[in-house]
């Protein structure tokens, strides 16, 4: 029996695997549909494995814990190497910084080329910007700006908008990445092949990600390079934590952001 359909067949024991030496999962709420946005993925760990059931810490990004309702639907992804499954789930409630979501009948393997697309769902990465960060101190400004923007655009404060386009920190040159996952302290970001070469030897990161409709325009922030290593296929994977160092007031918006990025995608299912 060939490796890849004999690891198929015994996924229970690849989470069980997982989450014995405490790894995790990848999880997005699953939203069906042509004109949806794109697909907020959260990396969680895999507390343990029960016979109905996966207990996994909850969604949480820069230190804030997300709830989502009992009943949520959602789209799951395991990685073993250089190989990945997806899952559909369901919330099947929450205990303080832990959810239960619901044991899948079978798992989907991913092709490599196209490692988020199965015949029962497909998801969409948020695309995201990225420099490298030449003076850490000039994201004040730049957060600012970004943080109005977007407030005015979204309606929430009858303040007039003081800067109609973000401005930018004093940066090198630019690159794209795709959000494979935010998690409660950093993203983990997917540069392709072609551009992997800009963005090995970057320690800190300006990045503008994408999660429009639901936020009305790309949330800024500053970010510092954890890790990286190349994938099957040559592109480069940046682990990078959020860096609230040089605007420690910028950590709320963006909490809230990605709060409002729930509330709107599911108005009637999740509560941030």
């Amino acid at each position: 029996m060939p490796a890849n359909r004999s690891r198929t067949e015994r996924w229970r024991e690849l989470l069980e695997s997982i989450a014995q030496r405490g790894g995790g999962l990848e999880i997005t709420v699953a939203r069906d549909g042509q004109d949806r946005g794109a697909d907020l993925m959260w990396r969680v760990r895999l507390v343990r494995v029960q016979p109905d059931s996966l207990v996994v810490e909850a969604p949480a990004a820069a230190g804030k814990p997300y709830a989502l309702a009992s009943g949520t639907p959602l789209v799951c992804v395991m990685t073993v190497g250089q190989n990945r499954w997806m899952f559909r789930s369901a919330v099947m409630g929450e205990t303080g910084a832990l959810a239960r979501i619901a044991m899948p009948d079978h798992v989907d393997r991913c092709a490599r080329r196209e490692f988020l697309r199965v015949p029962t769902a497909q998801l969409r990465l948020p695309t995201v910007e990225c420099w490298p960060l030449l003076d850490p101190i000039t994201v004040v400004p730049a957060e600012a700006a970004n943080r109005e923007r977007i407030i005015s655009m979204q309606g929430d404060d009858p303040r007039p908008l003081a800067f109609t386009e973000d401005i930018l920190p004093e940066v090198g040159p630019k690159f794209g990445a795709a959000l494979m996952n935010m998690g409660g302290g950093g993203v983990g970001l997917v540069v392709n092949k072609n551009e992997a070469s800009n963005a090995s030897s970057i320690r800190l990161l300006w990045l503008r990600i994408d999660l429009t409709p639901e936020i009305a325009a790309p949330i800024a922030m500053t970010a510092r390079v954890v890790h990286t290593h190349l994938d099957s296929e040559q592109n480069l994977y940046v682990g990078a934590a959020f860096d609230f160092d040089f605007n420690p007031a910028h950590r709320a918006f963006i909490v809230d952001q990605i709060g409002r990025y729930i509330r709107v995608a599911l108005p009637t299912r999740a509560a941030a």
